[in-house]
């Protein structure tokens, strides 16, 4: 018999409501654009004063620097500049993939991130919703980067949020295709809720998601071979908010700070019910951890700078709830 592991987590299924409107969002992730920002601007500025050197050497006059073909110095420049695999976001999205490679060769699942930096990854639950393009706007607003772990079925109805995280660089996490208690399922039936989720994203932009997060925190011995199979990582919880049972705003912000240290992930919900409480205490949640000093990153670079330890204790969020 296998067996069903529990977590605490929210009692109710996903709600769907009215589809949410399109959300602009940061180009890509914040540490994607400061750094290609930083690396474009000293590699325009050598291939300036390399101009510079070429027509004071004679034979070379602006118009012609000007119409240089697209290889080369300043073909290296645009490719940097882009979004492609020789990109500078392609070479830390690539970074952070081989982050999760080198975590899933020692553990299936993670609950928290090593110490080596104070950095902290925000997590959202349930979406999208109704709600999200109200966090997106918070994020945006804050320049921050999370992690969201989505429903399937919800795409129809709300994908431009969907979009939207993709156009961020923000990575998206399965959550199953209609949020199923995963450990009460069949093999084949897992299976199904995994794929079908995976689908539904990668029809609005998303790659294949290599994270998981188990609805209710369940999970059994079939949930993690299929993981294995897939080469997708177990995201947990270091920090639980609470939101989804609405305990106010005040109680929200005092879960996330009280709960925050370096390495950890903070759960939260952008859809499933009401999140209003969840909008208003999302700015506070952030300015409480910079005052710490905490960067926050997605959870990809949280493992990144952050190798997870290899003993991952998860016993003080097993059997807490069903």
């Amino acid at each position: 018999m296998q067996r069903t592991v529990g977590v605490r987590k929210r009692p109710g299924p996903t709600g769907i409501l009215e589809p949410a409107p399109s959300v602009r969002r940061r180009s890509m992730a914040p540490h994607h654009r400061r750094r290609r920002a930083a690396a474009i601007l000293a590699l325009t500025a050598l291939g300036v004063l390399a101009a510079v050197l070429l027509v004071r050497a004679g034979g070379v006059t602006a118009d012609r620097v000007a119409g240089l073909p697209d290889h080369g110095f300043l073909g290296g420049i645009r490719a940097l500049a882009g979004s492609g695999p020789a990109s500078l976001a392609g070479g830390e999205a690539a970074a952070e993939n081989a982050a999760i490679n080198r975590t899933l060769a020692y553990t299936p699942y993670v609950r928290v991130a090593g110490r080596e930096h104070r950095e902290i990854a925000l997590t959202f639950d349930d979406g999208p919703g109704p709600y999200t393009p109200q966090i997106l706007s918070v994020l945006e607003r804050h320049d921050v980067p999370a992690t969201f772990f989505e429903v399937g079925v919800l795409e129809r109805y709300f994908y431009a949020s969907t979009a939207a995280i993709v156009a961020a660089g923000d990575p998206i996490g399965d959550h199953t295709e209609v949020h199923a208690p995963m450990s009460r399922l069949s093999p084949a039936d897992q299976r199904a809720q995994l794929l079908e989720q995976a689908a539904a994203i990668e029809r609005h932009g998303a790659r294949f998601p290599r994270l998981f997060r188990p609805p209710y925190g369940l999970w059994n011995a079939a949930t993690l071979a299929l993981l294995h199979r897939y080469h997708m990582l177990m995201v947990l919880w270091t920090v639980d908010t609470n939101d989804y049972l609405r305990p106010g705003v005040r109680a929200i912000v005092t879960a996330a700070l009280s709960g925050a240290r370096p390495g950890a992930i903070i759960l939260l919900h952008d859809a499933g019910g009401n999140r209003s409480e969840t909008v208003a205490a999302l700015p506070q949640i952030i300015a409480g951890l910079r005052r710490r000093h905490f960067r926050l990153v997605t959870v990809p670079r949280l493992l990144l700078d952050n190798p997870p330890p290899r003993m991952q204790n998860i016993g003080a969020v097993i059997g807490a709830g069903g």
